[in-house]
């Protein structure tokens, strides 16, 4: 009986913890200091966390960062997308995923 209780999906919206939001505002702090990004938007829903990045402020999210827990023991909670919804990178630890953009060299087309 307690085993059924285990497997329900958490209630509330999934968020990123603080440890979590630190690596990720880490990258982030690079990105802008290149001059690669230049905002940000988290969202948090029933079943995702989302952290998404912008070139420029008002355009689609260049790139998002998702947090989903109900995929942590199948193909990894975190995956980077981007654009088009392209699934660049997904695993179980957060620090492998976002590796993605070091390995990258990103460069803003106008």
């Amino acid at each position: 009986m307690n085993d059924a209780a285990d497997a329900q999906p958490q209630a509330g919206p999934v968020f990123f913890d603080r440890r979590e939001l630190d690596q990720i505002l880490r990258v982030y702090g690079r990105m802008v200091a290149s001059g690669e990004w230049r905002d940000y938007a988290m969202v948090g829903h029933k079943d995702v966390a989302e952290f998404a990045v912008f070139r420029r402020s008002g355009d689609a999210p260049a790139y998002r960062i998702e947090k989903r827990p109900a995929l942590r023991l199948k193909q990894g909670e975190w995956a980077v997308i981007g654009e088009g919804g392209v699934v660049l990178k997904r695993g179980r630890e957060l620090p492998q995923v976002l590796r993605v953009f070091d390995s990258r060299k990103f460069t803003v087309i106008e």
